[in-house]
């Protein structure tokens, strides 16, 4: 069931949103060449709770930590432990917060130090896409808008966005109604309406679209072993129109 939330449960989105995104400031300020994922990991807890919010991921269907950390061809899910980033590393960080009881999600892509220009321009065209889809998320549109715009975008640029994870709805729970894929065609399924609250969250690979599990159960990889990034972003449509609600 699509469950569209009221000016008040929206406020206390709002919130949770605040506290992902300050979570994810922190994590471009630790980011650089030597520091571990475990210990963005542990920098990510300690935020949150200081935060008197929770992190969402922590247990959930038995992931054992607070954020994912996703290194170079790892598209989502990546385990943080004891890898130390290198210089020209590029890290997909996602965070996830419960406050009071309602949810906030987003990713940034970061390069490690000095990164390549095509892993540069792959962060660009990655959060383009976001900005694209996040454009057409306006109340009188459909679903299907969200997803071309973002499919559009990555593929006249010589891109590809994965298929096989998608973006989704969010607000009690992490994962709601609606799917919300990054492919599709304008005009396809739900007519959106204010009050509808949605995490878009666009996975772009260099190459070809196909993934694959590692063996820890989680990590998810390009199955070419090209590099892939990946930003997200909670979004409500308010009055019609798109708001960013993990955002400071």
């Amino acid at each position: 069931m699509i469950i569209f939330k009221t000016t008040q449960e929206l406020q206390k989105m709002r919130q949770a949103g605040r506290v992902v995104a300050k979570v994810l400031e922190l994590m471009k300020e630790r980011v650089r060449p030597g520091v571990t994922t475990g210990e963005l990991d542990n920098l990510a807890n300690q935020a949150i709770i200081k935060s008197k919010a929770l992190p969402s991921f922590k247990g959930y269907r038995g992931y054992p930590a607070s954020i994912c950390t996703s290194i170079n061809e790892e598209i989502v899910h990546g385990i943080p432990g004891k890898r130390a980033l290198k210089e020209g590393d590029i890290i997909s960080i996602d965070v996830g917060t419960i406050y009071r009881g309602y949810q906030g999600d987003a990713a940034i892509t970061l390069g490690v130090g000095q990164i390549t220009p095509e892993a540069q321009r792959l962060l660009e065209v990655t959060q383009g896409a976001l900005e694209a889809g996040i454009a057409q998320s306006r109340a009188g549109n459909h679903l299907g808008d969200i997803s071309w715009a973002i499919q559009d975008y990555v593929e006249s640029r010589n891109m590809s966005v994965v298929r096989e994870y998608t973006g989704h709805g969010i607000g009690r729970r992490m994962h709601e109604d609606p799917q919300v894929f990054n492919f599709g065609q304008p005009g396809d399924g739900l007519g959106l309406q204010s009050g509808l609250t949605v995490a878009l969250e666009p996975m772009v690979n260099i190459g070809d679209w196909r993934t694959r599990v590692l063996d820890d159960g989680w990590t998810v990889v390009t199955k070419d072993g090209t590099w892939s990034a990946h930003f997200e972003h909670t979004i409500a449509i308010m009055d019609g129109e798109p708001l960013i609600l993990t955002q400071l």
